[in-house]
């Protein structure tokens, strides 16, 4: 079974694995607190500690992601994107460069046979439960704010659990397939320290 997981991380720049997230009934108040995450259009501001820190991890992921995103200027737009978004939801941005990856092979216009959209494949049914209906999920930042805001709704319903958390994401809870290859995306592709780094 590990053989067939590390094959299909090898796999993953050229195929996508994208799922779809299952519609569940909310409470007034979770739908009502989701509803304000995606919707809260605050200018962006950086998402970095500092400007060394932003120079350092965006020269880093952009070099690993190059090949994937060609052109420099789109790369760390996306780059930026993904960072603040991720940041401002509480998790590793480089658990949703990870996510990505398995979800949409960092193609902005995917859409999977379920009718999931976008870098983080989020179903539709998300706009009319928490959005606007001109919400346009093949838009960057938009795809991000409902991709990362679903992921952190899911963390919180399973007590911090990202296992049980990316099985909800991807529609495959209790299933190990999709956990498995995302956590080996996040950790063999896009893993980073500081530390690391300074060594080099």
């Amino acid at each position: 079974m590990r053989s067939l997981i590390a094959l299909c991380a090898l796999l993953l720049p050229l195929a996508a694995y994208a799922g779809a997230q299952k519609y569940e009934p909310l409470s007034a108040s979770v739908q009502a607190a989701l509803s304000r995450s995606v919707s809260d259009r605050a200018p962006p501001r950086s998402s970095f500690q500092d400007s060394m820190d932003a120079i350092d991890w965006l020269a880093e992921m952009s070099r690993r992601l190059e090949k994937r995103i060609p052109d420099r200027e789109a790369r760390f737009e996306f780059l930026r994107s993904v960072h603040y978004e991720a940041t401002r939801a509480g998790l590793d941005p480089q658990l949703v460069l990870g996510l990505i990856q398995v979800e949409s092979g960092f193609k902005k216009y995917a859409v999977s046979t379920a009718g999931a959209r976008g870098f983080m494949q989020v179903m539709p049914f998300w706009i009319k439960v928490v959005g606007l209906s001109d919400d346009n999920l093949f838009h960057l930042r938009t795809n991000l704010r409902y991709g990362c805001t679903i992921l952190r709704h899911y963390l919180d319903i399973e007590r911090g659990d990202l296992f049980r958390a990316l099985g909800r994401y991807n529609g495959s809870l209790g299933q190990a397939e999709y956990p498995n290859i995302v956590r080996m995306a996040w950790q063999n592709q896009w893993s980073y320290s500081k530390s690391k780094l300074a060594l080099r």
